[in-house]
Formats: C-alpha cells, structure tokens, sequence
C-alpha cells in the first residue's frame, strides 16, 4: 500500500516528456500552493492568538465594592478630574493607588503643562506607542494627534512602520530623538545636536520622558492585555520599527546598537 502511494504521489511530478514551459509552470503552481497554504496557516494562527489575548483581560476595573479605602480615595480624586472611574492603563494602576495618583499627575503634566505644543506631544506618544504596538495607547492618541494638527499621512506612516516622507524641521527632530532612543537606548551628539538647537534643554527633557512616561503606560497595559474599547481597530506588530531603523542608521542620523 505505501509502495501504490508513493507511486501514486511520484506520479504528480513525473515530466517524461512533458513541455518543459508546462513543467515548470505546474511546479511554480505546487510552490505557490504550499506558500498560500502555509500563509493562511499563519494568518489563521495569529488571529487565534490575537483573539486569545484580547479575550483575557488580566487586570480589569476593579469594583467600587471591592475596592480598599487607599483605591477609593484615589479613583475619586481621579473621577474628580476626568469625570469617570479610572480607565486604561490608570484602572490597572489602582492596584497601587499611590503610583495612579502619580502617573495620573504626571497625564496632567503633560497636557496642561508641557514646554512642546501638543502636536509635537502626539508625536512624541505616537512613535512610542508605535514601538511598543500599545493598541489602547494608538487608538486613544490617534485622534488626538490629528485634532492637534499633526498631518494624516505621518500619522498613517508611523501607524504602518515608516519613517514619515514630509515632516516639519520640529517633528523630523522628535522623530529622530525619540526613535533612537527606543531603538538603540541612546542618543547621538548629531541628534542631541539638533533637538538642542530647536527645543533647549527644558524641551528635550520633556520631549524623552514623555517617552518614558508612555512606555510605562505601554508596558503595563502589555502585561496586563488592557483592551480595546468596543468596535476599535486594532494595529498590526510591527517588529523594532525596523526598516525606520535602518534607514536612519544609513543616513547616520541614528547611531547604531552597542
């Protein structure tokens, strides 16, 4: 039976005599067979796991009834401000009511007190967001950077992990300042040289903690697979942003990695 078999499958790819265009043409159409096969496999698997994870909200908002006197306290001066219980990565953060009440300052800080305007801010919470492919962070900040001025088709190049063909002087600096730093965890003397001239001190520092700031939210609500709110799109993975990478070590704006 297993001689029949493998008769039967030899058979498929015996060409004696056959047109060599033909033969080469059912080859390409078994390669391309398999290679359909083996995408849709993988399409199918990480759908699977998407779902999966979107499914399991490790940390969701918890009760008011199951809430201690520190979380009450906190979710109340919260809900003072925003007019709502904590949300995003601050209802994760109630677990330690201290660190929301800081983190939460720190949101203020940057909305109400910032040294960029908030366009440059979108910019900065967009690359970082981004590179950490936080799809509650994206779909909450999308909307803002294009209300605050910021060109839909930046938008839609770093939503897709590429470098932004026409940028201002000012967002191409931040640009540049806060992917090197997320990618090689460092600045070089020509990018630091740059973002000086533009912003001064005061803005860089605000420019590369924002980054900082939005990182922490990104990696809590990573851990903690905060979901999106119903109906919202969610952004692919785009690993290390590298083409973006790449292109600007080939340009000698971005140092490469130690």
């Amino acid at each position: 039976m297993v001689s029949r078999r493998r008769a039967k499958v030899d058979r498929r790819f015996d060409y004696t005599g056959a047109d060599p265009d033909s033969r080469s043409k059912e080859v390409r159409m078994v390669r391309l067979d398999r290679h359909a096969k083996l995408v849709l496999a993988a399409l199918v698997a990480a759908l699977f796991m998407s779902a999966a994870a979107a499914a399991q909200d490790r940390m969701p908002p918890i009760p008011p009834d199951r809430m201690t006197e520190a979380q009450k306290k906190a979710a109340d001066a919260f809900a003072a401000t925003r007019n709502t219980q904590p949300t995003g990565p601050f209802a994760v953060m109630l677990r330690v009511p201290g660190l929301m009440n800081l983190t939460f300052e720190w949101r203020q800080h940057v909305l109400l007190r910032n040294v960029l305007d908030q366009r440059q801010a979108e910019l900065v919470i967009l690359v970082t967001a981004r590179h950490w492919t936080q799809q509650y962070e994206w779909n909450a900040h999308e909307p803002a950077a294009l209300k605050a001025g910021l060109a839909p088709e930046i938008v839609a190049a770093i939503k897709d992990g590429r470098r932004p063909g026409r940028m201002a002087d000012d967002e191409a600096i931040l640009y540049d300042l806060c992917l090197e730093l997320q990618q090689n965890h460092s600045v070089t003397d020509a990018t630091y040289a740059r973002a000086l001239a533009k912003f001064g001190e005061a803005g860089i520092v605000e420019a590369t903690s924002m980054a900082g700031y939005y990182a922490t939210l990104a990696m809590v609500m990573n851990t903690a697979r905060t979901p999106l709110a119903a109906g919202a799109a969610a952004i692919g993975a785009v690993p290390e942003m590298n083409e973006l990478a790449r292109a600007s070590e080939a340009s000698g704006l971005i140092g490469r990695r130690s």
